[in-house]
């Protein structure tokens, strides 16, 4: 199977999905369907994220593994530091290498809702560089390692040039790519952009967007990541924020312009946060692609 990095020298523009692991068979009955459908979307890849504090981990690997064997695309298999210690980390690297996953997405992650209070110890990291560091040291070049990116700063750190010097230390240690949080206001992409090539970064950065389907929930995402709500979206949604069906319209549309405006100012393609859906995924991907 196809490291991403593979892929991006072939194609100057990527369109992908993030989904999750399910906490119930029934869920996860649901979502091979959903994976069903993206499938036939194309994408160039398929990522798959980490439970806090690897309670999914299991699950993520084996959602990773059948979206390459049962439908021959790329799964970016995300791995985190939270409670993991470096053996462990390790144990869970080969069982990724063995299973044919090809891609990671390195984090530091956040500590589990039962453990709020988790700091890591001597056998554990304490940053996303490290890891990345460890991968390639243990697995040199096998896997293709994505870092994620913070436009507005990483919630634990506010400052934006400092923020950048620390996304350009993770690729140094062995990152290639970047995927970043999800935004709403394309400025704040496009300036993240200028801030990382200005100190000689030149990985692709991918930006990461989310359709608002339930704007409760966006705003809650928002609090948790401190991601800023532009006046423009909290004029078209709170309105409708009662009306599922209509915001969740209003949501395709949104994104529709977003992803639009990102492509024509040069982005190198999309990364959508697919909520293990496919239906505004579906429509905003055949509108923009």
């Amino acid at each position: 199977m196809t490291k991403v990095p593979e892929i991006f020298s072939q194609k100057a523009k990527t369109f992908s999905f993030e989904l999750f692991p399910p906490k119930t068979e029934a869920g996860y009955q649901k979502l091979l369907e959903t994976i069903g459908r993206l499938a036939q979307l194309k994408p160039d890849f398929i990522s798959c994220t980490y439970g806090a504090g690897g309670g999914n981990r299991e699950k993520t690997l084996d959602i990773a593994q059948l979206i390459q064997r049962d439908h021959g695309i790329p799964s970016v298999a995300h791995l985190t530091c939270v409670l993991n210690t470096t053996a462990q980390i390790l144990e869970i690297l080969k069982d990724i290498h063995t299973r044919g996953i090809k891609n990671i997405l390195a984090l530091r992650g956040d500590p589990p809702l039962e453990h709020p209070d988790w700091t890591p110890g001597p056998e554990n990291f304490k940053y996303s560089f490290e890891l990345c560091h460890f991968i390639r040291t243990h697995f040199k070049s096998a896997f293709g390692i994505g870092v994620a990116g913070f436009p507005e700063g990483h919630p634990l750190c506010r400052d934006l040039r400092e923020d950048a010097r620390y996304l350009k230390n993770k690729l140094a240690f062995g990152g290639d790519f970047v995927i970043t949080q999800f935004f709403f206001d394309n400025r704040t992409y496009f300036d993240y952009i200028d801030r990382l090539r200005a100190i000689g970064v030149a990985a692709r950065i991918l930006p990461g967007i989310i359709p608002i389907a339930n704007y409760k929930t966006i705003l809650q995402f928002a609090q948790r990541d401190k991601i800023t709500i532009p006046q423009e979206v909290k004029k078209i949604f709170e309105p409708i924020q009662n009306d599922l069906e209509a915001t969740a319209q209003a949501g395709v549309q949104f994104a529709i312009r977003q992803c639009r405006e990102l492509l024509a100012g040069g982005a190198p393609g999309i990364h959508f946060y697919a909520l293990n859906k496919s239906e505004a995924v579906t429509d905003i991907l055949n509108a923009v692609r």
